[in-house]
């Protein structure tokens, strides 16, 4: 399978100077079509992380007995876009603090969902979550209910899902923030 947007494979080794990360913010296609917008991104690739089964598909995920959430892989080049921007992404572009859900998707599969793979990503994970729910609280909402993993075991999800909004343009998209900003 080849990236519709990087005509690269969507699977296989990364470059040696780069790192990856997952990202759950509900529907993944909304989330993929976000990152791989952004300069110093490598690759995008939407999948399954964080459940108890092996090798899930769509159908078992949307039913919710694999506990997977359906997460966009971003493999990025640290000295073009740093960890930190990815992160203000993140927080910024969905509601972390809804629980099973992200506007009208609801269920575990779109749960708000960080997978690290770097031991210096996991301090920044923390430092930024700190930062945002003082301005979420200072908006009115309420707690962070981000799940933050490290090492997960990633799942790529079904062909059809890879870059669906570059397929399908009119596609669905429920990717909402709350409207509160870093800056």
């Amino acid at each position: 399978m080849m990236h519709t947007i990087f005509n690269i494979p969507l699977e296989g080794e990364i470059p040696e100077n780069a790192e990856r990360v997952l990202f759950g913010m509900g529907c993944f296609w909304g989330v993929e079509r976000l990152f791989w917008q952004f300069e110093g991104v490598y690759r995008t690739t939407v999948g399954y992380a964080g459940g108890h089964v092996d090798a899930p598909d769509y159908k078992s995920v949307c039913n919710g007995t694999t506990g997977h959430s359906e997460v966009v892989e971003v493999v990025y080049f640290p000295e073009q876009i740093s960890f930190e921007q990815l992160m203000v992404k993140f927080w910024e572009n969905h509601d972390p603090t809804q629980g099973n859900r992200q506007g009208n998707d609801i269920g575990s599969q779109y749960r708000s969902l960080i997978g690290a793979y770097t031991e210096q990503q996991m301090p920044i994970v923390d430092k930024t979550l700190t930062e945002y729910q003082t301005k979420l609280t200072q908006d009115g909402y309420g707690e962070i209910s981000t799940e933050l993993c490290y090492d997960l075991k990633y799942w790529l999800a079904e062909e059809y899902h890879q870059q669906y909004l570059d397929k399908n343009p009119a596609g669905y998209c429920g990717l909402a923030g709350t409207g509160t900003c870093f800056i």
